[in-house]
């Protein structure tokens, strides 16, 4: 018994080692330091890692620097301060200390239990519009999603003026003829950082998954056309969204144009002037109402054309696509406004909006009833807004991309709040889905609602690994071609995956053009 007891001892005393040295935060050294994090379930998590120096004075309106060194081991224990924006959306949840203009910070999500587990990366890409978001939103908390065996990396990145402002002083200065779209420049500065440090979280950098939502989505469209972004990545999910809307982004000359009247409406007629303004009149000043709207424009240099031409062209990267959206992205109101959603109301639109392809649209969009003309108003609403540009993203990576593509739509209405009203399967209703998150949001959820949580993660898993989205005990998930009449993953309580049933929808939108 005695020899018995002292393994015992043994065992205990090796066990305590063993949780003891787990317990410890992980510390990992990136290219400008040494980082500290904490551990949460088996999974590493670094908050707040600098990715390129702040952004601030002479740096403003200028693309990403290098983030400087510091001495020592830094802590990673933070959301680093979200970019400034204003209060724009709801249903954005904040865990950062903030607003500033220093926001380019990014956190790491990671299961490895060492340097050499070469595990697949997924970086993801908020939305917002472009004017708001940040990494630090709880729904998109990577901790859950890299227990399905990926690392998880957010980053934030600029936004509305201070991401999108162009200037003809600014193209000058840039040395590339180009300004504007600094926002979308850090989103690829992120990805460069992935590329020089995520081998030491355990990730394989060969590996990378770039995923996002809304604009973010847009985003992703975006990296994939920009030559600054190829071979940064080797797989893109979009997830409602992309740069093939029936209002694309406008030339370099345009905004410039634009962005110099706004500035000379504030009183800023330099570049010098538009510096010396402290951040926060400056958002002011950008963000009142009919104020120009600062987003992405065609700079010449991160997009040296337009995105549709650039894949039309096959130049972009030739990455698999997972794309799609939700069944219900737009409103009704929308299209009636401040008028009574009837079939006659619905009619006389058509008529104003479509003059001699009314028949052609009301066919697509049907209105036989007052109840069936107000969802043919959701459904247009939402094409407009989202699915069309989507579908011709997925279109034209199949056609150009020599890859596979991969199609969605999201069908599960969230439950409505306690003595709320239900929207349907409503723009973002997705995300907290695909990162295991539903406890953050305070729903009734369903246990259909977890379980397709769980199908989606392990979806969106599975391709960052391998590509393919299919696994043991998962509905088949066919990819997208015509000689299987364009299939759909529709996801909700029971998914399944069936040929497009509004492809002429869309090819009708496609027609306008």
């Amino acid at each position: 018994m005695g020899m018995y007891r002292k393994l015992i001892l043994i065992c205990a005393a090796a066990m305590a080692a063993s949780v003891s040295r787990a317990a410890v935060p992980p510390v990992v050294k990136v290219d400008t330091g040494r980082v500290k994090g904490t551990l949460a379930n088996g999974v590493a998590v670094f908050k707040g890692i600098p990715f390129a120096a702040p952004p601030v004075g002479a740096l403003r309106w200028k693309a990403p620097r290098p983030a400087p060194h510091w001495p020592g081991v830094r802590n990673a224990l933070e959301f680093g301060p979200r970019c400034m924006q204003g209060n724009i959306y709801d249903d954005m949840i904040f865990r950062d200390k903030g607003p500033s203009e220093d926001c380019l910070y990014l956190n790491v999500w990671t299961p490895a239990a060492s340097a050499k587990a070469h595990v697949p990366v997924m970086v993801w890409i908020y939305g917002g519009g472009f004017a708001a978001g940040a990494a630090s939103e709880p729904r998109q908390d990577g901790e859950n999603l890299a227990r399905k065996g990926v690392v998880v990396v957010s980053m934030n990145y600029r936004l509305g003026i201070f991401g999108f402002f162009a200037h003809a002083e600014l193209a000058k200065e840039s040395d590339r003829n180009a300004s504007g779209n600094y926002g979308l420049l850090d989103q690829t500065a992120a990805l460069e950082w992935v590329q020089r440090n995520i081998a030491g979280f355990g990730g394989d950098p060969r590996n990378v998954t770039i995923f996002g939502e809304s604009a973010g989505s847009f985003s992703v469209s975006a990296q994939m056309a920009s030559p600054l972004a190829q071979g940064l990545f080797q797989r893109a999910i979009g997830e409602s969204g992309a740069f093939f809307s029936l209002h694309p982004p406008q030339t370099l000359a345009a905004t410039q144009e634009a962005d110099r009247k706004f500035a000379e409406s504030i009183g800023a007629h330099s570049l010098a002037d538009l510096r010396a303004m402290p951040a926060a009149d400056l958002l002011a000043a950008a963000t009142k109402p009919n104020t120009v709207r600062f987003s992405p424009d065609i700079d010449g240099y991160f997009l040296p054309r337009s995105v549709p031409e650039i894949f039309a062209s096959g130049q972009q990267s030739h990455v698999p696509l997972l794309a799609g959206w939700n069944h219900d992205e737009g409103g009704y109101r929308t299209i009636f406004e401040k008028d009574e959603p009837t079939a006659a109301h619905f009619v006389a639109f058509a008529k104003t909006r479509f003059g001699d392809k009314a028949d052609e649209f009301l066919k697509l969009y049907p209105a036989g009833t007052d109840e069936q003309a107000k969802r043919s108003a959701q459904d247009f609403a939402g094409d407009q807004f989202i699915a069309f540009a989507t579908w011709k993203w997925i279109e034209m990576q199949g056609a150009t991309g020599h890859a596979t593509v991969y199609r969605y739509e999201f069908d599960d209405a969230p439950p409505a709040p306690v003595n709320g009203e239900a929207h349907g399967a409503y723009h973002s209703a997705e995300i907290e889905f695909v990162f295991g998150n539903l406890a953050f949001k305070d729903l009734p959820w369903r246990p259909q609602d977890k379980a397709l949580s769980d199908l989606m993660s392990t979806y969106w898993s599975n391709f960052a690994k391998t590509g393919d989205l299919n696994g043991p005990s998962l509905p088949h998930w066919p990819a997208y071609n015509a000689e299987a009449s364009y299939p759909v993953m529709h996801l909700d309580a029971s998914s399944q995956a069936a040929p497009d049933e509004h492809r002429a929808r869309y090819e009708f939108l496609d027609n306008l053009k």
